[in-house]
């Protein structure tokens, strides 16, 4: 009897720290809820936005780390750039499709998207939560571009939030063609709070400087970090009144690695492989197209780490080698 009770209470204790610390997912209404610790991590928009957005996004240190527009109306927000929604991967040269804008072209050609066809895999777990989803990626017209793979992984870490985002394009309709495009990537846009330069006021030529902070793994800051190179891109500032982060990891395997960064003083992050032309000023405007051959594939890996604190606080270099080790470095 004594042996039955002890079994019981270590059953009932490993469930009760389950619940406290781990993954939960929840699919309903075209979404999957995400709670770490028994709290909302984020929430994965898969039928109601024009390709995957993981919005909102709750930080280290418990506050909203993503503009809310236009997923969500809130006062005193701008209102530039309605496709930059929380955090995505997009962009805007697939075999001249753009699933990163949601305009029509100049000749009245509607923009791509990324439709959801079924989750491989959707786990709950005490250290990992799991969506595997597959995509296609097509045109304005509905004409299948490429497959998309999409794997994204919720680690519980305590007080940090950490999250690994996989991207594997399959070529099942032709080559793909991934132009040269600064527009695109992984990309976050951060709470409005977070900006290097404040939204422009009515009269003025420039922009006021912001509370927030830019700073690549090469050193260069704020607006001397577009276009430049790095192994990841750290973006920190005031939200709620604490000071928080997120970093970007650029995988060591990922073609082009370290990759470019698209990190704009307005509150945009995005690692970019393909806008070499923007960032190197090349005058080829294809110099860095990349071809994926018809029946191949090609993969991007990237992680989110949210701290709290700037780059030195939070830890993030250290992270950055972690996330390698883990990983297993470069193929």
């Amino acid at each position: 009897m004594k042996t039955l009770s002890l079994v019981s209470a270590l059953l009932f204790s490993a469930l009760t720290s389950w619940a406290a610390d781990g993954v939960k997912l929840t699919d309903a209404d075209g979404r999957v809820r995400v709670e770490i610790g028994g709290k909302l991590f984020t929430e994965y928009h898969y039928r109601d936005t024009p390709r995957p957005v993981l919005y909102p996004v709750i930080g280290a240190t418990g506050a909203g780390m993503t503009r809310n527009y236009p997923m969500k109306e809130v006062e005193g927000e701008t209102k530039d750039h309605p496709h930059h929604r929380g955090i995505q991967w997009s962009h805007t040269r697939i075999n001249e499709v753009t699933t990163w804008g949601e305009s029509k072209a100049r000749d009245g050609t509607p923009p791509g998207r990324t439709v959801h066809q079924k989750f491989l895999e959707l786990s709950s777990g005490p250290k990992l939560g799991v969506i595997r989803s597959e995509n296609q990626i097509v045109a304005g017209d509905g004409k299948p571009v490429c497959a998309e793979l999409l794997t994204i992984r919720f680690h519980s870490r305590g007080p940090v939030r950490v999250m690994d985002y996989d991207v594997e394009l399959r070529a099942t309709h032709g080559d793909v063609v991934l132009g040269d495009q600064k527009d695109g990537g992984m990309a976050i846009r951060v709470a409005e709070s977070m900006r290097v330069d404040k939204p422009l006021a009515k009269g003025e030529k420039k922009p006021a400087v912001g509370d927030g902070h830019i700073v690549l793994s090469s050193g260069a800051r704020d607006g001397e970090a577009w276009g430049k190179r790095a192994a990841w891109c750290d973006y920190y500032g005031p939200v709620e009144g604490k000071i928080a982060g997120v970093a970007i990891f650029d995988h060591p395997s990922n073609p082009r690695h370290p990759t470019w960064w698209h990190a704009r003083t307005y509150g945009l992050c995005s690692a970019n492989p393909f806008g070499i032309a923007s960032f190197e000023k090349n005058p080829d405007k294809n110099f860095g197209n990349m071809t994926v051959p018809a029946g191949k594939s090609v993969t991007f890996r990237y992680r989110f780490y949210f701290h709290a604190g700037d780059e030195k606080q939070g830890k993030v270099e250290q992270e950055y080698a972690a996330y390698v080790k883990e990983t297993g470095g470069a193929k």
